[in-house]
């Protein structure tokens, strides 16, 4: 896997990688490997990227819910949640986090990353809501960003897909996180011009405001 570049802030701040057109299998592992060798003083880290076509299925995924795979490879994976595809011109955030630094629960971590997609949206005047039932991002009936977290040793990784210039058609070959007929949107589909190089950063960006608004509210409560 290619680090296309690095970028890094001041000390509090997270270091942000922009990984290009990536394997998921590769960034999996990759994803394991640095939360095996993190220690309290790691640096957390956000990986920017996108991956080849591929579904993915989550420890609570069902077999039937893939209902053809249409030569598309199926990855049996270890984050929470059940079957989604990742295509080019998804852009994808992965956080590699020690939320008991960041003294973040799961739940709240989920919502965070929610609150990160719908503050992006705001920005272009498009509401968009999480559901409290089905975690994800939504833009009234459809589903525009899917997510789902492996935490091992309070450390967490895997992250958030948001779909941006795509090919939609296989997200009809499976019920989307398991809920059969779901609808699926994009921005593009929204009336946003910006493109993936766009909005990864700005995803990014409102991540780590996110993620710094928790930290220093928890160092101003200490």
């Amino acid at each position: 896997m290619q680090n296309l570049s690095t970028s890094v802030c001041t000390p509090q701040h997270f270091i942000v990688k922009t990984l290009g057109l990536s394997d998921y299998q590769t960034t999996w592992q990759a994803m394991k490997d640095f939360t095996d060798s993190r220690n309290e003083q790691t640096r957390d880290e956000i990986w920017l990227l996108q991956h080849p076509p591929v579904f993915t299925q989550g420890i609570a995924g069902k077999p039937e819910h893939l209902l053809h795979d249409h030569g598309i490879a199926v990855v049996k994976t270890d984050r929470g949640g059940q079957i989604t595809y990742h295509g080019p011109g998804q852009i994808i955030a992965y956080l590699l986090l020690d939320i008991r630094r960041l003294k973040l629960g799961v739940r709240e971590l989920v919502r965070l990353m929610e609150s990160a997609v719908i503050g992006l949206l705001e920005d272009y005047r498009i509401n968009a809501a999480g559901r409290v039932e089905a975690p994800g991002v939504y833009v009234g009936n459809a589903k525009i960003a899917s997510l789902g977290l492996k935490i091992r040793k309070n450390f967490c990784y895997h992250g958030i897909a948001l779909n941006v210039d795509m090919d939609l058609t296989p997200f009809s070959y499976i019920n989307p996180c398991g809920y059969q007929g779901l609808q699926v949107t994009q921005t593009k589909n929204l009336g946003i011009p910006d493109g993936a190089d766009i909005l990864s950063t700005k995803l990014a960006d409102q991540l780590q405001e996110k993620l710094l608004t928790k930290r220093l509210t928890e160092q101003h409560d200490h």
